[in-house]
């Protein structure tokens, strides 16, 4: 059975790097080699179709990256239809209560841990038993992108099986009454309070970081690490289109 490189590194106590963004097949075939350990397919968001994310998480297996797919809500069917498909791992959003985390559990693993439909699909092809292997690979990232999460964050942290609980500072910005603006001090320190307590609960914290601040979240413990590649591109397009316009 394929081995999930995020999920591995994370019980191991390191931090990983999963690469966010625009992104198809093809570009995950151009990054696979880069050193990132995972991408985020993003199917809340986007326009990734169910087919596309065969495609994608096939080029993920074939470079030895983690498939991660945001599914667009907290459904057992939908969640089961996307491992289904071929991805490692999930990210559930609007996980505001405790019920919600243990119902994205019951959709993402198979009894005695949930309710997954015993299907299998596309990662389950040449593994014998795989139902009861699965469970150790399948990744849960549950998203906390409400003020809501945070206020019942200690019983959300209780429930078991969770891979990561990621704090979302975008969304998180818009409940606190600051839209757009990730960067609002009040948010800030919101953010960072939130994955503080995380981590010293033992349990893993996750979080949106760019090459500005990855090191300030770092030393708060944060192992997984979301980012976005088209920031790179961006970075590193500016910066050589300056370096032709500031030529004399």
């Amino acid at each position: 059975m394929r081995q999930n490189k995020v999920k591995t590194k994370l019980q191991n106590s390191e931090s990983v790097v999963v690469a966010m963004g625009l992104l198809t097949s093809e570009i995950i075939d151009f990054l696979g080699p880069s050193g990132v350990d995972g991408f985020w397919m993003e199917c809340e968001h986007g326009s990734v179709t169910w087919s596309q994310i065969g495609d994608m998480t096939r080029a993920c297996d074939l470079w030895g990256n983690s498939s991660i797919t945001r599914v667009n809500s907290n459904e057992p069917w939908l969640i089961t239809r996307t491992l289904d498909q071929g991805s490692m791992g999930v990210v559930v959003p609007h996980v505001n209560s405790k019920a919600a985390a243990e119902k994205a559990v019951r959709g993402t693993k198979f009894a005695p841990l949930g309710e997954r439909g015993t299907f299998g699909g596309r990662q389950s092809y040449g593994v014998d038993n795989y139902q009861i292997k699965a469970n150790d690979q399948s990744l849960l990232v549950v998203l906390l992108e409400e003020i809501e999460a945070l206020e019942n964050l200690d019983e959300i942290l209780k429930v078991d099986d969770i891979d990561v609980f990621f704090v979302a500072p975008n969304d998180l910005s818009q409940t606190m009454g600051h839209l757009g603006n990730q960067e609002h001090p009040d948010v800030q320190l919101k953010v960072s309070e939130t994955l503080d307590k995380i981590v010293r609960s033992g349990r893993t914290a996750g979080t949106l970081v760019n090459d500005n601040n990855v090191e300030k979240y770092l030393d708060l413990g944060v192992q997984f690490l979301g980012t976005s590649w088209n920031g790179w591109a961006m970075q590193g397009a500016k910066a050589f289109v300056n370096k032709v316009s500031s030529h004399a």
